[in-house]
Formats: C-alpha cells, sequence, structure tokens
C-alpha cells in the first residue's frame, strides 16, 4: 500500500469513526442505538460525510492538478475534453446514484441562490428561506418540515462555502455565473438533504 492509499485508508476510518459517534452520541445503551436517530442528526452527519468528500476531491484533486500541478484540467464537458469532473458535478454524480438506490431513505441536491446551473437554484419555500438564512447567517443550519407530493419529509440545508480558488475561479469567471465576485470562505450555495418523515 502506498503512502497516498494509506492516508486515503486512514481518513475512511476517521470518516466512518466521526460518523458512528455523531449518529450515536448520547446515547446510553444498545437500545436506544437500534431505536434509531432522529432525522436532524442524521442530516447532519450525513452532511459532514458529504462535505468531507467534497473537500477532499475540491482541494486535494481539482485544485492540486488543475491550479498547482498544471496537469489536467476541469470541465463541465469534462468527458468530451478529457479533464475532470467539477466538483458540483461529482457531487452531482453521487445524488443521482443514491437516489437509484436508497429506496427514498433520503436525498440530497447542490443548490445556489447564484446558480450557474439553472436546475440548481431553489424551488421549494424551504429551499428559498433556507438559503437564505445560510447566506446570512455563516455557521449555521437551516431546518425545516416540509410536504411534498404528499409525504412529508425533515429538511436541513447547509452551507456550501468556497474551500479552493479552483472553486472561486471557476463561479467567477463563468459566462452564465450570476455573481462574479466570490471570495475564499464565502458562501456560495448550499447542500439540501431531504429526509421522509412519513
Amino acid at each position: 500500500m502506498n503512502k497516498k492509499t494509506n492516508s486515503l485508508a486512514v481518513a475512511a476510518t476517521v470518516a466512518t469513526l466521526t460518523l458512528s459517534s455523531i449518529l450515536f452520541s448520547g446515547c446510553d445503551d444498545s437500545s436506544e442505538a437500534a431505536s434509531g436517530i432522529s432525522p436532524q442528526k442524521m442530516a447532519d452527519a450525513l452532511h459532514l460525510v458529504m462535505s468531507s468528500d467534497r473537500t477532499v476531491y475540491t482541494r486535494n484533486v481539482v485544485n492540486r492538478l488543475t491550479k498547482q500541478d498544471k496537469v489536467i484540467t476541469a470541465s463541465e464537458h469534462w468527458v468530451d475534453d478529457k479533464a475532470l469532473p467539477l466538483p458540483a458535478q461529482m457531487f452531482r454524480m453521487g445524488a443521482e446514484m443514491v437516489a437509484e438506490k436508497s429506496n427514498g431513505e433520503f436525498s440530497y441536491s447542490l443548490q445556489s441562490l447564484w446558480p450557474i446551473n439553472k436546475q440548481n437554484a431553489p424551488k421549494t419555500d424551504a429551499e428559498k428561506e433556507g438559503l437564505q438564512f445560510i447566506a446570512d447567517n455563516p455557521g449555521q443550519n437551516y431546518y425545516a418540515e416540509e410536504t411534498l407530493g404528499g409525504t412529508k419529509y425533515f429538511t436541513g440545508i447547509y452551507a456550501d462555502t468556497g474551500v479552493a480558488a479552483a472553486c472561486i475561479d471557476c463561479h467567477n469567471e463563468h459566462k452564465d455565473s450570476p455573481r462574479t465576485d466570490f471570495k475564499m470562505g464565502e458562501v456560495m450555495g448550499g447542500v439540501v438533504i431531504r429526509i421522509p418523515l412519513d
């Protein structure tokens, strides 16, 4: 096992232990753990894993290979351009695979008040209110319950911030971007996680 593979294995183990710790923190015995967790704790734990994976891909793959080492580009037309998928595309591909395999246990998406791709604009009242809330209140999450298509959902909305120059530059320089003044660490959008309550 080489050094990079070993580092990834350690990171995966830490993420798994962290997720277990979050899911079962406050559980006094195995019967409480077996009875389930709150939708908010589940959403928070899912977001921690998603955010960590997204940040690792953005910083250690896209930013390093495109900005630092300059050996490949990242492109929204990554197949045709033989380039890296953009972090938002990787996130969406993961969300689509979860939608296919999860039997509706939960869903997630990346949205923004300033989307490059108009499909990523907020649609429901909770999405609109939540994205505005996380933009106005850095470091805070937004939680709501909403009914969509006759099903009641717990909805958690979490800030998606610029974590690398590759993110900032892509959004600020994209011809379809409605906003071109993002800075490092600033809220650029939000991760919307839905868990059915019915």
